[in-house]
């Protein structure tokens, strides 16, 4: 990769984000810049950047794939708000469902599913709507060196990789952070004034809960899994751990309810300790919390049969599933 990275140990956070600033204003001029907020904290922070660096001239969105936790789209909003950031939501859920139909494929649900509906159609609509031509996203180092590497492919990983975003979608793409860690971005976010509760916000993919489903995503799968995610998350939200979440596993396993068979689906819990998600370990969760999520997941999840931990360290295993 091209890309130096910016380590923690060696970053100043008032020099990085004049300087972020500064090269926004440059590429704006005086046109309008679009920002893909995911509600994740890359997102966050380059949201906050460009507002600074552009004012009225940013246009924000937060783009309802129908992918999303549990009353996402209005929790986002309603943070931005009070960081004087007007964030418009797009309901594109009709347009993801369709482009994830049928695939399973990993790599196919990431840009087939994923990748084009967001570049090709979404963005570039919007763009087209308010007469923009850069669009900001949070791409970070780890996305491009994991996509580097061929660990899989990140769906905001372009110019890294030989995709020129202005030939393929017709726009081009800015990411302030992209010399950057996890560790690293928190720091810019709380310079920056982002609140504890979204600088320190456990990572989320861009393929949201997609990426949690093994198999076929369908609207019935994913409203599991959003079931399960919350009751993960509230769980362990004072873990310490770097990242938790939820999977939903594509065979259906044997159970038993009331004395008789129970055909239903399994959840497998993850939680990982680590500093940047380019190594992991599971966190040493004591069993009782273990025993409740599963209580609770089988309990309120309709259909769910089986709840597992995995206990592999990265590598050999990955943070997400998918």
């Amino acid at each position: 990769m091209a890309i130096k990275e910016i380590p923690l140990e060696k970053l100043d956070t008032e020099e990085f984000i004049a300087q972020q600033v500064a090269a926004i204003r440059a590429a704006a001029a005086d046109g309008v810049a679009l920002s893909a907020l995911s509600g994740g904290v890359d997102s966050a922070v380059v949201t906050l950047l460009a507002h600074r660096a552009l004012g009225s001239q940013l246009k924000s969105y937060f783009i309802d794939t129908g992918l999303m936790r549990e009353n996402e789209p209005q929790q986002i909003v309603d943070w931005f708000a009070d960081l004087g950031v007007k964030v418009e939501v797009v309901d594109a859920a009709d347009r993801f469902f369709d482009a994830l139909r049928g695939l399973s494929d990993p790599e196919m649900k990431r840009e087939q599913g994923i990748t084009q509906p967001f570049y090709k159609d979404v963005f570039a609509d919007l763009l087209r709507r308010v007469n923009a031509n850069i669009l900001l996203q949070g791409t970070n180092f780890t996305d491009v060196q994991e996509t580097a590497a061929g660990v899989k492919r990140q769906h905001n990983v372009f110019e890294q990789i030989g995709i020129d975003p202005r030939k393929a979608f017709g726009y081009k793409v800015l990411e302030p952070i992209l010399a950057l860690r996890k560790p690293a971005i928190r720091a810019v976010g709380r310079a920056l004034g982002l609140p504890a509760e979204l600088a320190q916000r456990p990572p989320f993919p861009g393929p949201a809960l997609a990426a949690r489903i093994v198999g076929e995503v369908t609207r019935e799968r994913v409203a599991i899994v959003r079931r399960a995610t919350a009751i993960v998350e509230a769980c362990l939200e004072d873990s310490g751990a770097f990242q938790y979440l939820a999977i939903l596993h594509e065979d259906r396993v044997t159970g038993v309810r009331d004395g008789k068979r129970d055909f239903g689906y399994q959840i497998e819990i993850r939680c990982w300790d680590s500093e940047d998600a380019v190594t992991a370990l599971p966190t040493d969760i004591p069993f009782a919390r273990l025993r409740t999520m599963a209580d609770r997941i089988t309990d309120t999840v309709p259909g769910v049969v089986s709840v597992t931990y995995n206990i592999a360290a990265k590598p050999p295993s990955c943070i997400e599933a998918v």
